[in-house]
């Protein structure tokens, strides 16, 4: 039994097939294989760069959580302020995921130069904002510095302002607010701007003007120690809506805490859907390799069956033989990965260090398509195909256990 095995193994794996009916079949399905690992490998790294780009885009302009008074909750501007002395402020010690927690505040109104004018929301931060948040998104300038004492006339305004009000990095620019909702006398403040900056969302582009949270503090008359709420910000945005819920049960009943995922519902529901698309890719690219595999071993088996018949002649068992045609048939499949994994990769980094491939920002959100190489999604991808072929391979296998061996000596 040994021998007829070694036999077998030496007839099946060192024989070329460069003039038999099989070649073009086997250099079919290892092309097959690559084209399937390298569209699996695109379609999860392009997905999942996509979701973590457009995610991080919103948290950085809002942060994971918002807590603010249950009045200010479907409004982008701040109506009803709340105290900074507050038990979780300015550490959060009773929510261990909460990373950093910080005041803001809104407040509508125009921007006006000699020639146009545009609307804007002024979002007020302090002095200890994490500005690395945004610093991806800076296109011209720097970011704002804020004082403890003291307020900063220096405003972050974005690029479609600059370009429609044509301002530049150091310009000086006429805001006017409304002191309060009773008060009909717009209240002129001049801002400098110190630096312009480009998420590629129109909800932020269209309307963000970030500068001193002092500039609300005193249009709206508020006191210091008021503001119109705060932006949490937590170590795992997988858990974001679990951390909302613990939030929301260690702070005052007054206020409420939303998470990001419930503000932008709309726009991470669309964000889910690309996880159903690549689903669907993984599946097609899946059945697409392995029906070519299976083909390809039939086509073995088949120009094979001479063989066959004689190893049953000698003694070999089914399942020798199966094993042989199987591994042969896997070596088809690990030669097709190591191509698809080089070129598929390659691609991917390609496009991570040079932006080749461009998205159209008015329908993605970015101007080029984002990657993210996870290297143990890399390696679930390729031990899946390699497991699912390797199964699937011992259905057609189980053709060599129906091979006579009087009568597949005489095939031709």
């Amino acid at each position: 039994m040994n021998l007829s095995y070694f036999i077998a193994q030496r007839l099946a794996t060192t024989k070329k097939y460069k003039n038999s009916v099989s070649a073009p079949i086997i250099k079919i399905a290892v092309v097959a294989v690559s084209i399937s690992i390298i569209m699996m490998l695109i379609s999860v790294a392009t997905g999942m760069g996509l979701q973590l780009k457009i995610r991080d885009k919103i948290t950085s302009f809002n942060g994971h959580v918002q807590i603010s008074n249950f009045d200010n909750n479907h409004s982008e501007i701040t109506l009803v302020p709340l105290s900074t002395n507050q038990n979780f402020y300015p550490d959060f010690t009773e929510v261990p995921q909460v990373k950093s927690i910080h005041p803001f505040a809104t407040k509508a109104g125009v921007v006006r130069t000699d020639k146009s004018f545009e609307g804007i929301i002024f979002k007020g931060v302090d002095e200890n904002y994490q500005w690395h948040y945004l610093e991806d998104y800076l296109l011209e300038g720097r970011l704002p510095k804020f004082e403890i004492e003291g307020m900063s006339n220096e405003v972050l305004i974005s690029s479609f302002h600059a370009q429609r009000l044509e301002l530049k990095v150091g310009d000086k620019i006429q805001s006017y607010f409304l002191r309060s909702e009773n008060d009909g006398m717009p209240r002129v403040v001049a801002f400098e701007i110190s630096g312009i900056y480009e998420s590629g969302f129109p909800q932020f582009d269209e309307n963000l003007v970030i500068g001193d949270l002092k500039h609300v503090q005193r249009l709206n008359r508020w006191k210091p120690d008021e503001v119109g709420g705060f932006e949490v910000f937590v170590d795992d945005f997988d858990e974001i809506e679990t951390v909302a819920d613990e939030i929301y049960a260690h702070i005052p009943s007054t206020l409420n805490s939303v998470p990001i995922t419930d503000k932008y519902s709309a726009m991470f529901d669309w964000l889910r859907m690309f996880d159903f698309n690549i689903y669907i890719i993984l599946g097609l690219m899946i059945l697409v390799a392995i029906i070519n595999i299976v083909v390809a071993l039939l086509v073995l088996i088949l120009e094979r069956t001479q063989m066959i018949g004689i190893l049953k002649a000698i003694g070999a068992g089914n399942w020798s033989i199966r094993k042989i045609f199987v591994y042969n048939a896997t070596h088809i499949v690990f030669k097709g990965l190591i191509y698809g994994n080089i070129i598929g990769l390659g691609l991917l980094l390609l496009q991570s260090q040079f932006g080749i491939v461009t998205l159209d920002p008015s329908q993605y959100y970015v101007k080029e398509a984002p990657v993210y190489i996870s290297i143990p999604a890399v390696l679930l991808l390729n031990i899946l195909l390699i497991v699912l072929c390797y199964l699937v391979l011992l259905i057609p296998s189980y053709l060599i256990t129906k091979i006579s061996p009087i009568k597949s000596i005489k095939f031709q």
